[in-house]
């Protein structure tokens, strides 16, 4: 049974999900705007490529991976940094390697397949 507090943080989080959704879908070919926090920026569909995309991804990765090593260290020096925040900042990278991770074997795995493909 699911009690009021549970859905009402139900409904925010679909109210969250709604926005995302609104707001990629209003992202247009001319809007350079964030979507979330893992992704820079979205740029014109024809003035950037395929390694510029990947390029910026990795490094947003590698932005995350710093924040959370930054906010560990800070911790573990015995700075005002609750342990929540270490503790996201570093599920945050995890993830986002993982992610990351995942959609490079995927075009590996594509790009064996097209590589593989009889002529």
């Amino acid at each position: 049974m699911i009690d009021k507090v549970h859905a009402a943080n139900m409904q925010s989080i679909l109210s969250q999900i709604r926005a995302f959704e609104s707001q990629a879908k209003s992202v247009s070919g001319t809007e350079n705007s964030p979507i979330d926090g893992g992704i820079r920026s979205l740029t014109p569909a024809g003035k950037t490529g395929f390694g510029e995309m990947v390029k910026g991804a990795v490094n947003s990765v590698s932005d995350l991976q710093q924040n959370a090593e930054a906010l560990a260290t800070a911790f573990e020096q015995g700075k005002d940094v609750p342990l929540t925040d270490v503790m996201l900042a570093m599920q945050k990278s995890s993830m986002a390697f993982e992610a990351t991770l995942q959609i490079r074997n995927k075009v590996m795995r594509a790009y064996e397949d097209i590589k593989n493909m009889p002529v």
